[in-house]
């Protein structure tokens, strides 16, 4: 178990080091205390906190069609698949989830604007017919340095996420001379949704700083952030915490954020730890990735945790397919053989439970 200090327990409002998030090996220690207010068009705690309850209690999952292996493969017009995405869905929503987290990219809206726009309102309208909204996420730092449009790789056998690419990329997410190249896609896809129901919340940045990048993604951050208030959709904005060693970063993420967002894949008494020092912003809380079975993050200790701070809960992963995330980050397993526990995921191809007694339970909290 972690240690704290009772002066960073006292002082800090970022609070302390959260868990590795996705593609990072090594746990993080250290945090800041951080008092300062957002920009002017930030929406004020009042209106954060009235946005929140009138939404029922958001839980459910980080969601990409088993049939995808990345988001270019979720959302390119070849390989868009409304057909799986109805049915999962379908079974997200026979368990009680109303609310998924999906990754957009900049290259499919680049190539086809119009008809990335259409695709994107096809998902919103299948979501939508299943009782679920949706937040979109613009950039990310995670995983493969060099996306491309056309066929997207086939699965490395039994490694996780093998063919999860960046948005932008590197070096272009470090680049500030490729940056006015990302405004565009940004103004355009928030302007033509800007007042879509269907949407509950935008996160900007996935995981800022991954990959090694550190404090060089902060430039590509801020523009977005600028970009995104110039906007100013009816939706709030936010960009998730995940990795306490970047202060820069945390502080401009926590400040600018009109919710608070976050990702925590530790055991219970250091998530609830991480909750008590976030509440400290009087800002509604949402954790948009959790639930790593061997780290004992579950939804049999973290659900029920979440549930009793009106966290919104949503978890990595929904059907097992191409993505590969059954197995641990840094546990691949050459021979594609069924891990001891499974990492991620809630259901199976066929829309079988991996564990019954998970999906009862989520019933069970999701119950009106």
């Amino acid at each position: 178990m972690k240690k704290l200090s009772m002066l960073l327990l006292g002082l800090a409002l970022l609070g302390a080091p959260l868990a590795q998030a996705q593609k990072v090996k090594t746990k993080t220690k250290g945090g800041a205390a951080m008092l300062a207010t957002g920009p002017a068009g930030r929406w004020s705690a009042d209106r954060a906190n009235a946005w929140y309850r009138a939404r029922p209690w958001m839980t459910g999952a980080n969601f990409i069609p088993s049939t995808a292996i990345n988001q270019l493969e979720m959302w390119q017009a070849a390989t868009f698949d409304p057909q799986t995405i109805d049915k999962e869905l379908g079974w997200a929503e026979g368990i009680g989830f109303n609310t998924m987290r999906v990754f957009l990219h900049d290259l499919a809206w680049k190539e086809d604007p119009a008809g990335f726009k259409k695709r994107v309102g096809d998902y919103l309208a299948i979501a939508d017919k299943h009782h679920i909204g949706t937040i979109f996420v613009f950039f990310d730092d995670c995983w493969n340095k060099d996306p491309h449009m056309g066929p997207q790789p086939s699965p490395k056998t039994g490694v996780h996420n093998s063919g999860w690419v960046q948005d932008p990329g590197d070096p272009a997410s470090r680049d500030s001379a490729t940056f006015m190249g990302f405004k565009p896609y940004v103004t355009d896809v928030l302007t033509s949704f800007a007042h879509d129901k269907r949407i509950a919340l935008w996160d900007l940045y996935n995981e800022p700083g991954n990959s090694g990048k550190g404090v060089a993604s902060l430039p590509l951050l801020r523009n977005t952030f600028a970009w995104a208030e110039a906007v100013r959709p009816d939706q709030p904005l936010s960009a998730g915490l995940w990795n306490w060693d970047f202060q820069a970063l945390n502080t401009f993420q926590a400040l600018h954020s009109d919710v608070i967002t976050y990702h925590d894949y530790e055991e219970p008494a250091w998530h609830e730890r991480v909750i008590d020092m976030l509440q400290t912003h009087g800002r509604p809380l949402i954790c948009t990735e959790y639930m790593a079975r061997p780290r004992n993050s579950r939804f049999v200790n973290i659900l029920p945790l979440l549930k009793k701070y009106n966290v919104a809960a949503i978890n990595w992963g929904l059907v097992d397919g191409k993505t590969n995330t059954k197995y641990a980050w840094d546990t691949p397993l050459a021979d594609g053989s069924e891990p001891m526990e499974w990492f991620h995921e809630v259901f199976r191809t066929d829309g079988t439970p991996y564990r019954q007694d998970e999906t009862e339970l989520i019933k069970k909290l999701t119950s009106k």
